[in-house]
This record gives structure tokens, C-alpha cells and sequence, in this order.
């Protein structure tokens, strides 16, 4: 059970921030008066025999603190210095309570003993908390070489007084001190003690660190400038003793032998002697140094004035770029175009116009897996010239174009510069490949960027940040790559000529897979050419039922599937080679076609062997594709009346419902549909694949059909495919993509399609051969749609067209 306090009545000696503990000695200097003061009323109040008692309190900017110190006065004498003192010694905590009077000039108070004694025996924690404090003051005071305080550290048991010991400590901040002054718990206190001893420690051994780091730099620095110096004066001594200048010359004479050595054009040698002479005055020390070697070395390797010759022979250049790619006309009339006018302009001496040379800016623009990316290569091969490409997808920084500032560490010239300096020559054809995908952000817009480079009027004055001189890129032959054309920004795609590569035909596939693809795959299965032979049949089945795509990648991949299923049987002993391989045997090698045409099913599970369903065609980030639109009524009981649309639209196609429900709305009696139904009733619109954002105003007609199908309950014609913007009034209007659409319908199996009439000059773009398979027609007004594209109420049956259809007849 605890015991009451024993009230004390003390004369206070004010401590001006300063924190005395129980448990320390301090020495005072008496002349203050109201040290002075205090201790001669502590004298004066002391019965015989005891010492004199005084309450030690701290005094912060002129406030007394709650608790204090009871202390004896131990001796009075002189200080050092020769000044009257008094030493006093700590003795407990005392919580100080009103004023009082006393003898003296002294303020007198009432107090009680604040301090609370430990558990016995201790437990556990705290017997840890013990070691560990002596561990930590241990360590400290070793560092400080205080090894007989160690010893007197290491004998105190009681809790109390080892936690009151850190008052000593000279790291501890006033509050900090107050903190343990004013905590009665022993181990509270000395939980407080150990934590603020662990971080100075810590702090300790991060400045020894930095100072260790620091002190090795400067030594570092020292032996080099001394080395250095020993380095030159052996230089010296060898130049004389050689009486051989040449033998020990400097680094900066060697870079003005490189420059003056150099087919360097004259402004491009004015800057670089001009960096020699800042190299010459620059010091060892210095980081500028560096940096004018590493630019200097930079404008040295680049090939200033060295060019290839281009092959001039037109009809070998057009040989080679058919016999690496299939197709792909216009990109090849546009190369051949080019050479040609290249030898023309060689002819009569006009090489050079202007200050500017005839180099090209082709953007090639199509899905993916067409062949836009090897096609550079071809082109390089055609024209005899380096070829070099650079991505961009993904880059974000203008730096990555134009360079950074040489003031930034480790600058370095942009990709531009770096493709001319890897290509070895200045008419390179470069690639620029995916630069649709080229984004922005806070390190600007590489797109920005790229305006200069590839403007015809202005890249024979390019000006990278890092060289800062000017690089002319009036030759180079830039070819741009992109699957999404919106996705280019309009001012760069105003400066390149657009060539689309829409896909490739069935019968392009075909070639491709036979000439190219197929003796590629049976290299890599180990297969020699004579091994594994495919049939037409075969590789025509592979493009069309087991892939569909605009370009041949998946085409490629299905053949090495093939291949390797064909060697794993070789070698389990299964088959034997060669082995010709047809259409029938695909199945059995890599199972079912994925990608049956719509024509070819079951007319119970087509898609429009329901009304409502109709069958349009769209254009993707991938090529053509075959869309489907689906329209239902709701009842008056289950629903209200409205107009709801499904599948991830854009703003534009939602519009394009709403037209095409209007329309059939105002023309329902002439065109004998139950429009009265959509009064109290809801119409849902629904376009599958509903993961796959849609926008865009060409699937007007197809809606306008569905919902006519669905109104009318006449089926829509299973091979019949349409695409065109509707109007209010019923207007076919024109679309973009049509080449694209009439492929992706011919892969589908879709033999009649209907597109806008003033679409009729884009039909020239499409393969012969793919016309020739298609009925197409040209149409105006939305009633020649559903009279084409909706079969008879009776049942499906022929069709009378509105218009003659048109098929190609000439290539």
C-alpha cells in the first residue's frame, strides 16, 4: 500500500533553461540573487545538523514549471573562475503546490515528493529495458572515450536512478529534459531515456557516415589533382628527352586534328572549333570537359556529307519490292514514282533545289499484320540505301526527338540523329514505326516535335538540341507507320503523304503464305523445303475459315502450328515424310475452323434467320469487319415506350438510331410498316460484342433495316451486307472505309452488298478480283435498302434490284 507524501515547505532556486534530475551534482553560481537568495534562506531555515534544502525548478521564457527537484547544498565556496558558488545535489521529484512564506528574501512553496518506485521484483520487459539502456549509454560513452563513466553506469540497479543518469547527457534538448522531469514513472522514464539515447545514436552514425563519405570525396580529389600533376611533368620530361612533340601531345590538340581532318561542312566545323577551344582553357576538374569531348565525339562519328548511290534501274527496283511483298500496289507505284524522278532530277544536274534534296514523307496507314514495317526494309533494298527504324510507341518525351540540352547530365542527341549516325550515311530510309501511338505529357509532345522533321520546307534545317548545329534531312526517305489514322494528330499528318494498305485478298493471302510465310515457318520447324508441301485448297481454307483478319500474322502462326504438329508425329513415328497436306487433313492437324462464313451455316442458326436482325460492316483499329445489328419491341406490360441502345455506343451512332427510328416513324404507312405499335411500346437496339466500343454514322442503314425487318416481320437476306449514313428524309449518305468493308465482307462469305451511291468512285481502290465476287449496290434512298435486303413475306426468294449492280469488270 502506498504512503503519503511528507509535505515540504522549500525556498525556490529558479533555473533559467536549465534541467536539473535527481541523482545530479551541479554547481551554482551564487552570484545571481536569486540563487544567492534562495540558498542563504535554505541556511537560514536548516536545523542543526541538517543541510540545506532547496527546490530546484526550471524557468522557460519567465513560467515555472510543475515539478521540481528537492536538492541539498552540498558545499559553498568559490568556482573555478574565482566567482561564489554553491554545490548542490539532486535528491527527488517534487510536485509543487501553493506559495507559502518563509525566512529570507526567497519565494517560499509547499510541495509533496512526486516520485514512484519500481515494481519488485522487476519483471521481466523491464530487466530487457535495463540491459538495454547500459548497451546504448555504453557505446555512446566509448566514443567519447568516457570509459570510467562506463564502469559507474554499469553498477546502478535502482530503475529510477539509471533513467535519471541521462540528465547528464549534453545532446538532450531543454524539452526533452522536461519530459523526463515531469514523468513520476521509473519505467516510463526510462522507456523515454532509452528512446531518446537510440535516436542520437542513429543521427550519430548517419553524420559519421556523411563526414566518412565527405572526407574519402576530398582525399579522392587530392590524389588526383596530385597524379595529375605528376602525370604532366613525366609528359613533359619525355617530350624533351624525345624532342618528339607529336609523341606526348594533349587531348585537345588531337580533337582539332580530328576536326580539321573531317569532311565537315563549314558552319558544323566553325562550332566544333569553337568547343576545342573551350576544351583547351577547360580544367581537368572541370565537368565541362566531359561534356564538349562526348559532343565532340558525337559530331564526328555523324556522316556529314556521305551518301549511298541509288539504283536508277526502275523496272529492277520495282522487281524486287514484288518479289519481297505481294500486293501493296500503291505503296509500290509511289517508290517507283519517286525513282524515277530522282534519276530525272539527277539527269539534268537539279540533285540540289533550293538547299533542299528530294527525299520523301510516306505515312502507311493500315490495320495490323499487313506488312507496313517490313515494307520499309523492301524499300531500303529497292533503292540501294541504309535502313534504319526507330519506334515510337510510347514515347512520351519531345527530348526523345529533338535531344536534351547539353547542361543536363548525360544529354544525349535524339533518335533522329542517332538513326542518321547508325545508318552511317544522310539518305537513309527511316522508319518511323507506330506513330500513332505516340502520347504527351508534362516533357511535352514528341508529335510537336516531329513537325519539323518531317516537313519537306523545313528538315534541311534541322536543329536537334544537343548538336545545336544544323542537320539536313532533305534526303532522308521517311516512312510512317499506323494502325488508327484519326489517332495522328492533323498538323503532322498534313505533312506526309497518306498511303493506305487497307488488307489483302484471299488470293494475295494465298501467295503470301506459299512464297513467303510457309518456307519461313519450315526453316524454323527444322523442315526442309521438299518435306512438307500444302496445297492451294489448304492454304486458302487457312486464310479463310481458320483466321480472319486484314493482315497475315495469324495466317503465319496457323502454319507453324501446323508445322509443329506435323514434326511432333514424325518424330513419335506417326507420319512419315514428305507429306502433301490438303484442306481435308487441317482438321484432323489443328482442329475445327474458327471462322465459318454466315452463308455456309444452317439457315436454322443464322443470325437472321430471325426478323430484326440485320448485317452491317464497319471498320476497326484491325481492319473491315462484319457487324451485326439486333432490334426487338417490347410489350406495352413489361415496358415503357422509349428507345434503348446496348452494346458500348458513341455518341454518333446513338444519334443514327434515333434518325433511323424517326424516319420509319414518319414513313410507316408508305412503307406498310405497324408503326402505330411504337406508340406505347419500347424498341431496343442492341449491337453485339459489347465489350468493343462502336461510333460513327454507317451503320445507319443497317438499323433503319433491322428495325423494318422487325416491324414488317420479313427476314433479312442472310448474304446480304450494307453499310451508309442515313438522313431524316431517307437519304443515303456517304461513308469512309469502303475498300476495308468489301474485304471484310468477301472474307464473311457475303455475296451482295449495299453501300451509298456516292461511294461508286471508291470502288475503283477495290481488288478486281474481289469485285468480281460481290454484287454491289449503289443506292439513294433507304427504300431501295429494304427493298433489296428484305426477303419476301412469303419466305426468302429473289430479290429485284433498285439499281443494276456493280461488278468489277476490268482490273
Amino acid at each position: 500500500m502506498a504512503s503519503t507524501p511528507t509535505p515540504l515547505t522549500l525556498p525556490v532556486l529558479p533555473l533559467d533553461d536549465e534541467v536539473v534530475l535527481p541523482g545530479m551534482v551541479v554547481p551554482l553560481d551564487l552570484s545571481d540573487a536569486e540563487v544567492r537568495g534562495a540558498v542563504e534562506a535554505a541556511q537560514a531555515a536548516a536545523l542543526g545538523g541538517e543541510k540545506p534544502r532547496v527546490l530546484l525548478v526550471p524557468r522557460i521564457d519567465g513560467s515555472y514549471a510543475g515539478t521540481g527537484v528537492l536538492g541539498t547544498v552540498e558545499q559553498v565556496g568559490r568556482l573555478s573562475g574565482g566567482d561564489p558558488g554553491a554545490l548542490i545535489r539532486g535528491r527527488g521529484r517534487v510536485r509543487i503546490g501553493a506559495g507559502t512564506s518563509g525566512p529570507g528574501a526567497a519565494l517560499w512553496v509547499e510541495g509533496a515528493g512526486a516520485d514512484e518506485s519500481a515494481p519488485e521484483p522487476l519483471p521481466g520487459a523491464v530487466t530487457e529495458l535495463v540491459t538495454e539502456y547500459k548497451a546504448l549509454a555504453t557505446d555512446w560513452l566509448k566514443k567519447r572515450g568516457a570509459w570510467q563513466v562506463v564502469d559507474r553506469v554499469q553498477q546502478i540497479e535502482d530503475v529510477s536512478a539509471l533513467a535519471d543518469n541521462s540528465g547528464y547527457s549534453p545532446f538532450l534538448t531543454l524539452t526533452q529534459k522536461l519530459e523526463l522531469l515531469e514523468t513520476t514513472d521509473p519505467v516510463a522514464r526510462l522507456k523515454l531515456a532509452t528512446e531518446q539515447l537510440r535516436a542520437h545514436l542513429a543521427e550519430q552514425d548517419i553524420a559519421e557516415s556523411i563526414a566518412k563519405d565527405v572526407q574519402e570525396g576530398v582525399d579522392k580529389q587530392q590524389r588526383e589533382f596530385l597524379l595529375r600533376r605528376q602525370l604532366d611533368a613525366v609528359r613533359k620530361e619525355l617530350r624533351e628527352l624525345n624532342g618528339d612533340a607529336s609523341d606526348g601531345a594533349d587531348e585537345p590538340d588531337d580533337y582539332r586534328a580530328r576536326v580539321d581532318g573531317a569532311d565537315l561542312p563549314e558552319k558544323v566545323r566553325e562550332a566544333a572549333l569553337k568547343e576545342v577551344d573551350k576544351l583547351e582553357r577547360a580544367s581537368d576538374q572541370s565537368p565541362e570537359g566531359s561534356w564538349i569531348r562526348t559532343w565532340l565525339d558525337t559530331v564526328l562519328e555523324l556522316p556529314w556529307n556521305e551518301r549511298t548511290e541509288d539504283r536508277y534501274d526502275i523496272r529492277g527496283a520495282r522487281a524486287v519490292l514484288d518479289a519481297e511483298h505481294a500486293g501493296l500496289a500503291d505503296v509500290k507505284e509511289r517508290i517507283t514514282e519517286y525513282l524515277a524522278v530522282r534519276k530525272r532530277r539527277a539527269d539534268r544536274g537539279l540533285g540540289v533545289v533550293g538547299g533542299r534534296r528530294g527525299g520523301a514523307v510516306l505515312a502507311l496507314v493500315g490495320p495490323p499484320g499487313v506488312g507496313k514495317t517490313s515494307l520499309g526494309e523492301s524499300v531500303a533494298h529497292a533503292m540501294g540505301r541504309k535502313f534504319v527504324r526507330v519506334a515510337l510507341g510510347g514515347v512520351r518525351d519531345e527530348a526523345e526527338i529533338r535531344g536534351h540540352r547539353r547542361t543536363y547530365v548525360g544529354a544525349l542527341p535524339g533518335r533522329i540523329v542517332r538513326a542518321i549516325k547508325e545508318a552511317g550515311s544522310m539518305n537513309p530510309v527511316v522508319l518511323l514505326d507506330e506513330i500513332d501511338k505516340v502520347g504527351s505529357d508534362f516533357r511535352g509532345d514528341p508529335a510537336a516535335a516531329l513537325l519539323e522533321v518531317l516537313d519537306p520546307a523545313q528538315n534541311h534545317t534541322f536543329r536537334d538540341h544537343y548538336l545545336e548545329v544544323e542537320l539536313d534531312l532533305s534526303d532522308v526517305v521517311f516512312l510512317a507507320t499506323a494502325n488508327v489514322l484519326e489517332a495522328i494528330p492533323e498538323p503532322l499528318l498534313d505533312r506526309m503523304e497518306l498511303v493506305r494498305l487497307d488488307g489483302y485478298t484471299e488470293d494475295e493471302k494465298v501467295v503470301i503464305a506459299r512464297d513467303h510465310l510457309l518456307p519461313r515457318q519450315l526453316e524454323r520447324a527444322g523442315l526442309a523445303s521438299g518435306e512438307v508441301t500444302l496445297a492451294d485448297d489448304a492454304l486458302r481454307k487457312l486464310a479463310g475459315e481458320y483466321t480472319r483478319e486484314a493482315g497475315v500474322r495469324n495466317l503465319e502462326r496457323s502454319l507453324a502450328r501446323l508445322l509443329r504438329k506435323v514434326t511432333a508425329e514424325h518424330e513419335l513415328g506417326d507420319r512419315e515424310l514428305p507429306a502433301a497436306l490438303g484442306a481435308d487433313d487441317l482438321r484432323a492437324l489443328i482442329g475445327r475452323p474458327h471462322h465459318v462464313p454466315e452463308s455456309a451455316q444452317d439457315p436454322a442458326v443464322r443470325r437472321t434467320a430471325v426478323p430484326g436482325v440485320a448485317t452491317g460492316l464497319a471498320v476497326t483499329g484491325a481492319g473491315g469487319d462484319v457487324l451485326y445489328v439486333e432490334a426487338s419491341l417490347a410489350d406495352a406490360e413489361t415496358g415503357g415506350a422509349g428507345l434503348t441502345l446496348t452494346g458500348q455506343l458513341g455518341d454518333v451512332m446513338k444519334e443514327s438510331a434515333n434518325i433511323a427510328l424517326s424516319f420509319l416513324r414518319s414513313h410507316g404507312a408508305e412503307l406498310e410498316l405497324p408503326v402505330a405499335d411504337l406508340k406505347d411500346r419500347g424498341v431496343h437496339i442492341h449491337f453485339p460484342a459489347g465489350a468493343v466500343p462502336k461510333d460513327g454514322p454507317s451503320a445507319g442503314i443497317t438499323m433503319t433495316t433491322a428495325l423494318a425487318s422487325l416491324l414488317s416481320g420479313r427476314l433479312v437476306r442472310t448474304d446480304v451486307a450494307m453499310t451508309g449514313e442515313v438522313s431524316l428524309t431517307g437519304r443515303v449518305l456517304p461513308i469512309g472505309g469502303l475498300k476495308q468493308k468489301l474485304l471484310a465482307a468477301h472474307r464473311a462469305g457475303i455475296t451482295t452488298v449495299v453501300i451509298p451511291q456516292r461511294n461508286e468512285a471508291d470502288l475503283d481502290d477495290v481488288p478486281a478480283e474481289i469485285l468480281a465476287t460481290l454484287d454491289v449496290h449503289p443506292v439513294t434512298d433507304v427504300r431501295q435498302v429494304l427493298e433489296l435486303a428484305l426477303a419476301p413475306a412469303e419466305g426468302i426468294g429473289d430479290v429485284p434490284d433498285a439499281e443494276p449492280p456493280r461488278v468489277a469488270a476490268a482490273a
